[in-house]
């Protein structure tokens, strides 16, 4: 092998190598308060066990409503890797709205970047309306600090198609492991008091819970912030 040839395959051997290694950073960034961070919630039993949780039969029911007709009509997104449920959620409102835009594509051109994949921090709650609103063009709220009330009549208006709502939650209320999330709602079965939350994550897929456990969820604070998580309201039409 003639000596520059064998330069260059050094340097992009080491090149790859240096990505290789970035790569590994980035991900050990994002995955070491998953496991580092004490479990706060370990007590907690989780939704899992309801019989609720992921019924048949009612989440055939909560998928006929108005709303969630529409986000299976179209493709529904899962997140890629854990930092990205923020846009993964815009991604998934958008397609239920007719705009076909993927998880990375919302993050074009945005003040949010990834390295490798990976969104570092993720989104908080006013990120993650910024992005909705820059991304749809509609009228977008923040719904936080919620009495338990005022977040139940919240979810009776998730079957209206002239909405479309975010949560922003945190997992260990429901499971009792996990840290914070985001997803949209897709539906609200009334006569049982429980919400379909179109969970982003594949490893959890849709779920339906009761209106209460959420707002629980919901009604945490976020350490990036100091601020309670919530709700985000985007005017459909």
């Amino acid at each position: 092998m003639k000596p520059g040839r064998k330069s260059t395959l050094v340097r992009a051997a080491l090149v790859l190598g240096a990505a290789l290694l970035l790569a590994a950073g980035l991900a050990g960034y994002q995955l070491a308060p998953l496991l580092l961070e004490p479990n706060a919630y370990a007590d907690v039993a989780s939704i899992e066990r309801e019989s609720e949780y992921q019924n048949a039969d009612l989440l055939r029911a909560a998928w006929s409503s108005p709303v969630a007709a529409r986000f299976a009509s179209v493709p529904y997104e899962f997140q890629h890797n854990q930092s990205v449920c923020g846009p993964t959620s815009v991604a998934d409102v958008l397609h239920s709205l007719g705009e076909p835009l993927s998880q990375e594509q919302v993050l074009a051109n945005s003040p949010y970047r990834t390295w490798f994949g990976y969104l570092l921090g993720g989104l908080t709650l006013d990120q993650e309306a910024e992005l909705m609103k820059s991304r749809t063009g509609r009228r977008v709220e923040i719904l936080r600090d919620l009495t338990l009330d005022q977040f139940r009549a919240r979810m009776r208006e998730v079957n209206d198609p002239a909405r479309r709502y975010v949560v922003n939650f945190h997992r260990g209320p429901l499971f009792g492991r996990g840290h914070g999330h985001f997803s949209p709602l897709v539906a609200y079965l009334p006569d049982r008091d429980l919400v379909l939350v179109g969970d982003v994550n594949a490893a959890y897929r849709p779920f339906l819970v009761p209106t209460d456990r959420l707002w629980q969820a919901a009604d945490t604070v976020d350490s990036a912030t100091g601020r309670k998580r919530g709700l985000i309201e985007v005017a459909a039409p």
